[in-house]
């Protein structure tokens, strides 16, 4: 039976995968299309045209909106940026171990993808589409029986579903054309927590839904409490009694002379013993300020980035001392469990005959330490003090962005030009004292 490795290609990216279009066309669309009516809940509704959620007074969240508040955009933008900034080297297996190989593959992961966009930006999206939508999505483009590009796919536009004899397949509906479907061997699918085959759950919509409505509940509020010259509500009493049309002439006489910004400051000049009382609390006795700073770190922690890496350094500490610390921690406890995703999927199905090749992230320029640490791991590495060197010096220079010595590939102990030992001194008082016993 033929599969994808074997079934010459389409040129057409819109034309989907040969041998699932022709088995379409053998048992018919409806064998293996989704419904074509889709039933919407109220909620879901608000959330589809950004409108406040059905009686709860507070805005809908999608994952449009919640990128309009500031700790989610942050936190977002700190995760794909670290990814997509990120070497994604190709190695290959052989009897000595692991070695970095020289493959086609590395320039579509490393540079450019796709001719619309470089790698940096397709990494960026996939993240992205996994921190808000909670699947990450992209075809790969393919030339023979090789992969000759990488297509971002929008969430919003995938379905997976499954068919009775065909498994999961996908259907994609482009801006622009009809319809088609892709076979998983054509989709490289990149979930997150909760997949359950078919498509993960989105943080946005569950976990971080509660507090990035109070966040733009809150912003809300504050807009319209600045936008009235950050004065509180109030109202106009009097001892006597008014008729109708004295209030209705109080009232817009009132908000057409002294309401909004631009007037907040004009002296009021009150008669007929007219008084003004407030009616709500300013803004730090309702704890506004507290609030929104609560949100920050509420936000944070559903996206595992510690609040002042995002700016919010109020009631919080770091991991250990110094950035080392702060970025190996950032790397074990956020970044990894996106990246090890990241890396299975493309190896499975850029190799799906288990070749020597795959990919890993090197994420040694996030985890390196300070010039003063990083020296004194590499004269360990080399061989101080006549230990064994596991290292050579132009291993070292290639980590630093150097260039190779002409003998820098020894392995001796005294390869290349040593540098000055902080335990010298040490170790010569410890050699006399042994010479002496």
């Amino acid at each position: 039976m033929s599969d994808w490795r074997n079934v010459p290609r389409d040129p057409d990216p819109r034309s989907g995968s040969v041998v699932l279009n022709s088995w379409r066309a053998a048992h018919g669309p409806e064998a293996t299309r989704p419904k074509a009516a889709q039933q919407y809940t109220l909620e879901e509704l608000a959330r589809l045209y950004d409108i406040p959620a059905p009686g709860s007074g507070i805005p809908a969240v999608s994952e449009a909106s919640a990128m309009r508040t500031s700790a989610v955009y942050a936190c977002v933008a700190l995760i794909g940026g670290s990814i997509a900034s990120l070497p994604l080297p190709v190695y290959q297996r052989t009897e000595r171990g692991r070695e970095a190989a020289t493959h086609d593959y590395w320039w579509l992961l490393n540079e450019s993808p796709h001719p619309e966009m470089s790698a940096a930006a397709f990494w960026e999206f996939i993240v992205t589409s996994m921190l808000l939508y909670g699947d990450g999505y992209a075809r790969l483009l393919r030339r023979g029986t090789g992969v000759s590009g990488l297509m971002p796919l929008h969430p919003d536009r995938v379905r997976p579903f499954r068919s009775v004899d065909r498994g999961v397949l996908y259907e994609v509906t482009p801006e622009q054309g009809a319809r088609y479907s892709l076979s998983p061997s054509d989709v490289l699918h990149f979930p997150t927590i909760g997949f359950d085959g078919l498509t993960s759950i989105s943080p946005i919509r569950h976990a971080a839904r509660g507090a990035i409505s109070i966040a733009l509940a809150a912003d809300d509020y504050s807009a319209a409490f600045f936008a009235n010259g950050a004065r509180p509500d109030f109202a106009l009493e009097t001892e006597g009694a008014l008729k109708q049309d004295q209030i209705e002439t109080i009232r817009s006489t009132w908000v057409q002379r002294h309401g909004g910004a631009n007037h907040s400051h004009l002296p009021a000049i009150l008669h007929g013993g007219l008084k003004v009382k407030e009616l709500t609390m300013k803004a730090e006795d309702s704890q506004l300020i507290e609030t929104r700073g609560f949100q920050i770190e509420d936000i944070a922690r559903i996206f595992g980035v510690p609040p002042f890496m995002i700016g919010h350094n109020e009631k919080t500490t770091s991991w250990g001392s110094g950035v080392e610390a702060m970025g190996i921690g950032f790397v074990k406890y956020t970044l990894q469990r996106h990246l090890v995703k990241i890396e299975q999927e493309l190896n499975r199905k850029l190799w799906p005959s288990r070749e020597r090749y795959f990919v890993e992230f090197n994420t040694a320029g996030l985890e390196r330490g300070d010039y003063k640490t990083r020296v004194s791991g590499y004269r360990t590495a080399l061989g101080r003090a006549g230990e064994r060197p596991w290292m050579t010096v132009n291993e070292v220079r290639r980590l630093e962005n150097l260039a190779p010595w002409e003998d820098g590939d020894d392995t001796s102990p005294i390869a290349g030009v040593a540098a000055p030992d902080d335990n010298r001194e040490e170790d010569d008082e410890a050699a006399t004292a042994t010479a002496r016993a």
